[in-house]
């Protein structure tokens, strides 16, 4: 199949293509011809330049075509997109969008429930090296427990070196008042209410001898004899 070659008198149809443009569009919209597409045989579309704002790269398009001798004949005249147009997207129909839509919502709702059961699983992590923590403190409690324990049961006497410290350094004797255990005794009962003579010089009489009256009768005795 040999390539089709653009008809001339087709290419030479600018004027009529222009004219058929200015029955859709202001003549300030249509710019200067850009080229042209051969469409088949004696068929071509001629395109000029779009200056409307908001479409860039896009193009007018006027469709010719000719039969044997007679003269070219427009077909249709449109606004069509070129290689740079920003154009929106594809159509799609609406049932197609609303299951892409559920089947978005279902991606996200168990995103985040592994999410959630992420945080679960690191909170509780946490959690169990925060009590190994506190087991591996309380074994290096009852450790230093149990070897206080065995200092004390090697030697019954022995003391820590702070509270040998502390007992070298009282005495015994502290607090006794010598005065108190020093007081005579009381009289004896016999003389309870007898009157203490006290010397000529102020001073007190010595205590009388608790058996001084059984020494006085044996003298009378003794004497009675003699």
């Amino acid at each position: 199949m040999h390539e089709s070659i653009a008809d001339e008198r087709l290419l030479a149809a600018v004027d009529q293509a222009r004219a058929a443009l200015l029955e859709i569009t202001p003549d300030h919209t249509i710019g200067e011809p850009l080229g042209h597409i051969v469409e088949g045989e004696q068929v071509l579309s001629l395109l000029f330049d779009c200056t409307l704002a908001g479409y860039p790269g896009w193009r007018w398009t006027v469709t010719l075509a000719r039969v044997d001798a007679d003269d070219p004949t427009v077909l249709e005249a449109e606004l069509t997109p070129g290689d740079e147009a920003l154009i929106a997207p594809e159509w799609v129909p609406w049932s197609d969008r609303l299951a892409d839509y559920r089947m978005a919502q279902e991606l996200a709702a168990a995103g985040a429930a592994a999410d959630a059961l992420d945080v679960q699983d690191d909170e509780s992590d946490d959690v169990e090296t925060d009590d190994d923590d506190d087991d591996d403190d309380d074994d290096d409690d009852d450790d230093d427990d149990d070897d206080d324990d065995h200092e004390s049961d090697g030697d019954p006497l022995a003391l820590g070196d702070e509270d040998f410290d502390d007992d070298r350094g009282e005495d015994v004797l502290d607090g006794i008042d010598f005065g108190e255990g020093l007081t005579p005794p009381e009289g004896h009962p016999g003389q309870a209410g007898q009157p203490q003579a006290e010397a000529d010089d102020g001073s007190p009489e010595p205590p009388a001898d608790p058996r001084g009256g059984e020494l006085a009768a044996e003298d009378d005795r003794e004497d009675d004899r003699h």
